[in-house]
């Protein structure tokens, strides 16, 4: 097998003096960052698991406002059912007056404002009119129980939550209430019925069906990964052009051939032009697969600046992680800051125990309750604390990764002040070593004398009469010499502090 023939040179036996001292300090090195990673990854696991831990237990959490516009039996049906279903895994029914719910617009203004997570109302008179249609006739014939018990909700707030824990749940909930109605007037209703009328017999055996208001539907597949996936290729995105941007101006040395400022002037742009075209890349993905999701033009732009926003500040705060942070643990914080923001948003903090709220304060909670505001029209008013929040980053990252700059050019210039000293003392080292191995000695040039050899061919062989202290050398092997101390390893350590961050081999460079 002729590939690799380099490979299987004679190396060193592992129970060589020269390797035995490396064999160990590998194995330590290997141990330790063993366990720092495992403590990291077990800590993170433990973190994301932990919000999800006992969910079921913590729908009650949810609120659902209840009003009885009826005040008949209907309305009794529906509190008993509730008395049966209640639990720790069953939303909260919070029973308001009529007064301070005049009408279906305050109702669905109280979850459009998120006071509540839904609304449950029964429609007045309702009672009456099913005790009539038992009856037959123009009664029966009229009677819609799709009018009876009506539910309102906001899908697009986080969907696979509200499905299971919101419209889920009140349909078991109208279906217990109406098993609670027959069995609290189905004696008196049987005597009722008009048996030779089908439209009778049609509320009697279905005496309603829970209607549903959705304030914005959300049912596409996509609707899986708005707070998942999404936010992670947002900043596993700009993680990798922070690397690809970091390796560019290494490679062009822009740290010591330009203006601190200026530096940071055009890094900035570049980020921010980068962030641009990436926010509306993802938000023409949403909107391409958002299958029959209803959303207007101004509400793709609004995403579209959303996301940029909160694309820039990752990329900022991933920048300030590559400054101030020693280059080993820069991954660690990267994947730290992925899974704290996912949590975040993973799940309501009403169905999470106490400890994640703090999650209030990281920016993908702000950015995904911003973008259910834009979703639905305006119904989820948490931009007072939402956009506060995301410009705080916004700035501060601006700031510190604007200091940063000022911090990477100092250090270049100090690398560049040390690499250029080290390469003098080795060349100076070099041509020292190449003109010791050239002098000629005194016996040499004496022999040369009594054998009576021209002076031509002592200057071929570099060879100069007695009394020259000094030989030139020839200028190929000094050069030869000069690359060969280059090449040697550098023994000397990094301090860490010319720290750049990720830096990628560009795809496409110079």
């Amino acid at each position: 097998m002729g590939f690799y023939s380099k490979a299987r040179q004679p190396r060193p036996s592992i129970d060589d003096p020269s390797v035995r001292p490396r064999r160990l300090a590998l194995l330590k090195a290997a141990t330790i960052n063993l366990l720092m990673l495992q403590c990291l990854f077990l800590g993170l696991f433990c973190y994301i698991f932990g919000s999800l831990f006992q969910q079921n237990s913590h729908i009650h959490n949810i609120n659902i406002l209840f009003v009885d516009y009826d005040g008949g039996s209907i309305g009794t049906a529906v509190r008993d059912a509730y008395q049966q279903v209640k639990g720790p895994s069953f939303p909260t029914l919070d029973e308001r007056s009529a007064l301070v719910y005049p009408g279906s617009d305050s109702i669905d203004s109280a979850v459009c404002n998120i006071k509540f997570w839904g609304a449950l109302s029964i429609t007045a008179n309702s009672s009456n009119q099913l005790t009539a249609a038992f009856g037959g006739g123009s009664a029966a014939a009229s009677y819609n129980n799709s009018d009876v018990l009506t539910m309102v909700w906001n899908e697009v707030r986080y969907p696979t939550t509200a499905d299971s824990a919101i419209y889920d749940k009140m349909a078991t909930l109208a279906e217990v209430a109406r098993v609670a109605y027959m069995k609290a007037n189905g004696q008196q209703a049987i005597q009722l019925v008009n048996s030779s009328d089908p439209a009778a017999i049609a509320a009697y055996s279905n005496p309603w069906t829970l209607a549903s208001v959705n304030i914005q539907p959300t049912s596409q597949g996509s609707r899986l990964i708005y707070n998942t996936l999404v936010i992670i290729l947002i900043l596993i995105q700009e993680f990798f052009y922070l690397g690809y941007v970091n390796g560019l101006y290494l490679q062009f040395n822009l740290y010591i051939s330009l203006n601190p400022h200026r530096i940071a002037i055009v890094r900035q742009l570049i980020s921010g032009a980068y962030t641009f075209v990436g926010s509306l890349s993802t938000a023409g993905a949403i909107w391409a697969f958002r299958s029959g999701w209803h959303v207007t033009g101004n509400q793709f732009v609004l995403t579209w600046m959303a996301l940029w926003l909160f694309a820039h500040l990752n990329f900022l705060v991933l920048d300030v992680f590559t400054v101030w942070i020693s280059p080993p643990f820069v991954p660690m914080a990267l994947i730290s800051w992925i899974v704290l923001n996912v949590t975040s948003i993973l799940l309501p903090f009403e169905v999470s125990p106490g400890f994640y709220r703090w999650g209030y304060a990281l920016p993908a909670h702000s950015i995904f309750n911003v973008l259910v505001d834009i979703w639905s029209g305006g119904c989820n008013p948490q931009l007072y604390y939402g956009l506060p929040v995301l410009f705080v980053y916004e700035i501060c990252g601006l700031v510190l990764s604007s200091i940063g700059v000022y911090r990477r050019c100092h250090y270049a210039v100090i690398k560049q002040e040390k690499d250029e000293k080290a390469y003098h003392e080795r060349v100076m080292a070099a041509i020292a070593e190449q003109q010791a191995n050239q002098l000629p000695t005194e016996e040499t040039v004496e022999d040369s004398q009594e054998t009576g050899t021209p002076d031509s061919e002592l200057e071929e062989r570099g060879v100069q009469r007695r009394g020259t202290l000094t030989a030139i050398p020839n200028e190929g092997e000094v050069m030869e010499a000069i690359r060969r101390e280059m090449s040697r390893p550098k023994t000397e350590t990094s301090t860490g502090r010319t720290n750049n961050g990720p830096c990628f081999d560009l795809p496409y460079g110079d």
